[in-house]
């Protein structure tokens, strides 16, 4: 990609990193560097990402825990790998139930929205297939950090104590843990301010000697089980036993010469390839990126390509249409064909008529993992297991109670999952990995940067620093602070109803490792978190 390394169009916190050996890009310092010492140590790529997607728990444990979901794109010898470590719905619940509790909708916290979690998994099997040190040896740095302690981060502190508002005080036996765990000294830890988890610690190290089978069929997954029996939960260690994470294939889409590549479902990667595929039958301005009309066109493409996504993604097993159709070139014509000049209300097409972690890592050898993992929704169900720093994700929170919808909770399914992993390629050669987290924002962020870094020709930096907006339903959009007011006007011209949002943790926070002609990295990181790009 070609690109001007001197040019910053946007206020930003960071400039752009180079390096020959090895990056890893982190929203968590600490993380990075543990990534970066796995390199050192004469990991590869994915040792680093192992490694640091381990310690993340730890140092962000705010977006995502021991109890997270993980995707991650692996590039090595010439090819893309998926590992769809999503986890699966207990076999003891179903949409009756809990529409039988009187919800129109599945609760986002608690025990009903916890399911399987497979990070831990996904961990062991990138290890087990392409890395190259011990796996003990990948989450030792992690257990230390549990274990000694380290300095909160201000962003981290902010959103820990968001957590701390909403679970420190809840009712139920169910939430008592997590006070315990994350706030021992009866608040949210503050910036500069040392926590430790001494049971985490204990539980990770269990983790790398049995290389996470405790977690499944051991001592963990027994705690789990009798937690939940004791607190009202359904998740069992049944349900543990038989989860095992899933090699797929990624799709693509050409954009403008470029390969865009994603998961396939259950993951919302196919709501990034739709609007790109919109796109491409929309001609932008490239000499004037902010112009209010690329705004438009974008933002249409994007709300096409989520209504479809919505309707259709589900675990693949019931989907009812192909992913394939819905990135089809034809289909992705009719659907620009309805973006003119004013905002539409978007509804999904037919295509067969006619709270997040992100981080990625490279090495000098080619290797390159973009790698994401979550909770969801902050600390996520806000259910720690006691004695474990296990907090669990809620990922069953994307089910729809619909009985109609092929996204409908049942037994032993998969969700429709927010956490997308993106990575680009071009004539078969590895550009390099990026993603942007933050629950409904990551298919709009992963959208943005992309057509930044394509369509605008802007550096890594420029494509995170640049202020984003986000659409909320039908006309509805809302605009970081740093809009230009005359944009947000023009915009209101169009029919599209602009709001504004002082709080720029809604927009995401990505990470972006590319890798030149001549093989030398270049590095960018979100200034609106606390990460860093660490360079060998």
């Amino acid at each position: 990609m070609k690109f001007d390394a001197f040019r910053y169009r946007y206020p930003s916190r960071r400039g752009l990193v180079y390096g020959t050996r090895g990056m890893v890009a982190t929203s968590q310092p600490l993380a990075a560097q543990v990534g970066l010492d796995a390199l050192k140590k004469g990991g590869n790529a994915i040792d680093a990402a192992v490694a640091a997607a381990a310690c993340m728990p730890v140092v962000e444990p705010t977006t995502n825990g021991l109890g997270s979901d993980m995707f991650a794109l692996v590039w090595t010898k010439g090819k893309l790998y998926g590992l769809n470590a999503s986890g699966i719905s207990p076999e003891g619940l179903t949409a009756e139930m809990v529409r039988a509790m009187g919800h129109d909708k599945v609760p986002q916290r608690g025990w009903v929205p916890v399911m399987v979690s497979g990070a831990v998994a996904g961990w062991a099997e990138l290890s087990r297939r392409f890395g190259k040190l011990p796996f003990e040896e990948l989450l030792e740095p992690a257990a230390q950090y549990a274990e000694q302690g380290f300095a909160v981060t201000p962003v981290i502190a902010d959103l820990w104590q968001r957590g701390f508002d909403l679970f420190a005080n809840r009712e139920g036996e169910e939430f008592r843990p997590w006070a315990e765990t994350f706030a021992p000294k009866g608040h949210a830890p503050r910036p500069g301010e040392i926590w430790s988890c001494p049971d985490m610690a204990r539980t990770i190290r269990r983790i790398a000697e049995t290389k996470g089978e405790a977690f499944y069929k051991g001592e963990l997954a027994d705690a789990i089980d009798a937690f939940a029996r004791r607190t009202g939960g359904y998740i069992r260690k049944s349900d543990m036993e038989d989860y095992a994470p899933a090699w797929v294939e990624p799709m693509k889409v050409n954009y403008r010469g470029t390969d865009v590549w994603e998961m396939p479902p259950n993951g919302d990667g196919l709501v990034v390839l739709a609007a790109l595929a919109v796109l491409n039958n929309i001609e932008l301005d490239n000499e004037h990126p902010d112009s209010e009309e690329n705004f438009h066109k974008i933002i249409e493409a994007m709300k096409l390509g989520y209504e479809d996504g919505l309707k259709y993604i589900s675990d693949p097993r019931t989907m009812r249409v192909p992913p394939e159709a819905i990135i089809a070139p034809e289909y992705a014509k009719k659907r620009a064909a309805l973006i003119g000049e004013e905002a539409i209300l978007p509804a999904p097409g037919d295509p067969l008529a006619g709270a997040t972690i992100y981080l990625c890592t490279a090495d000098a050898e080619g290797n390159m993992v973009s790698l994401i993992q979550s909770n969801f929704n902050g600390f996520g169900s806000g259910i720690v297991v006691p004695g474990t720093g296990i907090s669990l994700q809620n990922r069953g929170f994307g089910f729809s109670l619909d009985p109609e919808s092929p996204n409908v909770l049942a037994p032993r399914k998969k969700s429709f999952h927010t956490i997308i992993p993106g990575f680009l390629s071009k004539d078969g050669e590895a550009i390099g990995p990026f993603g942007v987290m933050g629950a409904f924002m990551q298919p709009q962020g992963q959208l943005q940067v992309a057509s930044n870094l394509i369509d605008f020709g802007m550096n890594p930096q420029e494509a995170l620093d640049r202020p984003r907006w986000e659409w909320i339903r039908g006309k509805k959009i809302v605009l970081e602070e740093s809009f230009p007011e005359e944009i947000a006007e023009a915009l209101r011209a169009r029919g599209h109803e602009v709001g504004r949002e002082p709080d720029t943790s809604v927009f995401g926070r990505g990470q972006i490792i590319l890798r030149d002609e001549n093989g030398v990295l270049v590095g960018a990181t979100e200034p609106r978190a606390d990460g860093t790009v660490a360079v060998w």
